[in-house]
Parts: structure tokens; sequence; C-alpha cells
């Protein structure tokens, strides 16, 4: 099962771990992060992470404790004035500074030696009937996407959507949306990232998602969580859906995925040894790689799915899962 390896979210290691200190700065997070056994990147939000420091700086730190960096992830609730919006914000100003930043963080993130820029577009969206004229809404991301993919070419571009948050309604809040946002962009370097937890309360089968997004345009991340659908809970990997989540990692393998797989969990939210927890989803991570690796080795399973054998499909997956 070769993927590029696991990463983590940063910030989740601000929980006090085990050792009892309290990780500040990004420099603190990043040397808790590399206490995880099997953890091989980090991405960096920005400009949050970067604030009072240069890129090759924060490359330097990240070399020095033997951590890669997978990526960086734009954040616009660094400034109010986007709480309306980044891309569609409706004053042309705002519009211009959210798309200067995202500029600046990929010049940061060529210089730090990155390859990938997420975007999450989380405050481009609205709240009420008669907020806003839709078409003039989309009209604007399109535009402000094109622009920052034109900005960098070499470097890829991945949206992550999500249905709501801090919006009522985000405007990139599904697949089908983003599938149709990237398709008129048109701009070889864009892709999608799927986060395991905004697709279950987007209503979606994760696997399904997975295998469009690779048919469709091209799946550049994978950020691995878990959760009950009505929200972005952000729990361990397989806590709540356990066999959707091998199903998913058997379609990623399907479709030759081999991007990082990122934790995007919230151990800080109730206190959870950070550290503890980022190995526990490494372990089981690595045991359902196993089971889909025996799921692979026969052509069982794959006979079964062509007859949508569903009672066959079950046995097989639930024996190499509960039974050795």
């Amino acid at each position: 099962m070769p993927t590029s390896g696991f990463a983590a979210r940063l910030n989740a290691f601000r929980a006090p771990g085990s050792d009892g200190l309290v990780a500040v700065t990004p420099a603190d997070l990043v040397r808790r992060a590399a206490t995880v056994e099997g953890l091989n990147e980090v991405d960096l939000n920005f400009p949050d992470h970067l604030d009072g420091s240069d890129a090759r700086a924060m490359a330097r730190v990240l070399a020095d404790v033997g951590l890669g960096l997978n990526g960086f992830a734009m954040r616009y609730y660094s400034d109010p004035a986007f709480k309306l919006g980044a891309f569609t914000h409706p004053d042309e100003a705002i519009r211009r500074k959210a798309i200067d930043l995202t500029k600046a963080g990929l010049d940061a993130l060529a210089e730090a030696g990155g390859r990938t820029m997420t975007l999450w577009l989380g405050q481009d969206g609205f709240d009420y009937p008669f907020q806003v004229d839709y078409s003039r809404l989309w009209e604007l991301e399109i535009a402000g996407i094109a622009e920052v993919c034109a900005h960098s070419p070499d470097l890829d571009i991945s949206i992550e959507y999500k249905p709501n948050e801090p919006r009522a309604f985000c405007l990139l809040g599904d697949l089908g949306t983003t599938l149709l946002a990237i398709r008129e962009v048109g701009a070889k370097n864009l892709g999608v990232t799927l986060d395991f937890a905004h697709v279950l309360y987007a209503g979606e089968q994760p696997g399904l998602s997975a295998a469009l997004a690779a048919r469709s345009s091209r799946l550049l991340g994978v950020h691995l969580n878990d959760g009950y659908g009505k929200r972005d809970d952000g729990l361990m990997v397989g806590s709540v859906n356990a066999t959707a989540t091998v199903e998913f990692l058997y379609t990623l393998e399907r479709i030759g995925y081999r991007g990082v797989l990122y934790f995007d969990t919230f151990p800080d939210a109730t206190g959870l040894d950070p550290v503890a927890e980022c190995a526990h989803n490494i372990r089981t991570v690595k045991a359902m790689q196993g089971a889909v690796a025996r799921l692979m080795a026969t052509n069982a399973l794959a006979e079964a799915l062509d007859r949508q054998d569903a009672v066959t499909g079950q046995r097989l997956v639930q024996t190499v899962l509960w039974e050795r």
C-alpha cells in the first residue's frame, strides 16, 4: 500500500501531551509532532504558522527534526474583513486582499520547498435567502481561483470542500459543485482534497467521492478522520465508520492514489494526548491498509462487486477485519 507517508494537522499538537508541556509557537508544535513514530510530514497554515518567520526558516525547523513539508493550507480567518467572504467579498478591495494573500502564500510555499496549497474557502458563501446574487458569487469564486492558479502554475492547488462553517452555506460545499468549479477554471494545477468528515456530512459515500474525484479531476489530498455526519467532528480514524474507512482506503488503492494521508483530527478539542492520538491513527490506518492488501490479494471481492453481491462483500471485509 505505497503512499507518500503520513502527515498531521499541526494545531492538533497544541493540547498538553504526556510530557506535561504546552506547545505555543509553530516551532514548538513541529517539535512535538516529530515525536510521533511514523509521522513523515506536516502542513503549515498560512499566514499564521509563519507569523514572524520566513518560509525558509520554518523549512529549516522541519528539517532539523526530520519532518517533511507536505504543503500549506490557506487560512482567511486572520483578518475579520474576510468574514463576509474572501474571493467572493462584495468589496473589491477586500477580494483583492484575499487573492494577494493567497499569492503570497504560494510564493512562501515555493520558498519552503512545498508542493501543494490547500484552499478551504469556508468564508465564501451565504447565510440567508436574498443575501447574495448566486451567479455573481460564482463568477467571483471562479475568477479568484483562476487567478491564484495562474500565479503559480508549477504548484498544485487543491480545493477542500465543506458544506458549511463558518457560513451557513459554503459555496463549494460538496464534490459535485467543486468538480464543476474545477472544470470551469480549467487549470492543470487545480484539483480536490477529500476530507473524510466533510464528505460524510455532505451526505456522500467516501469511496464514491474518491472514485469520482479521480475520474473527473486530480485527487491531490486526503484528510483522514471520522465523525457522525452532522458536523466536522474530527474524531480518530475509524472510530465511528470503520467499514466506510476501509472502503475509502480500498478505493484509494484501486485509483492509484500515492499522496500523503493527512490526519485532520481534533485531539485538542477534548484534551487528548495529541502524540498518542496521532500514533493511534497511524496504527489504525496501517492495520486497515493491511486488510485492504489481503482483500486485493485475491479476485473474490472484485468479483462480488461486479455482481453487486453485498452479502459476500460484507463477509469478505469482516473476515479480514475481525478474523485472523
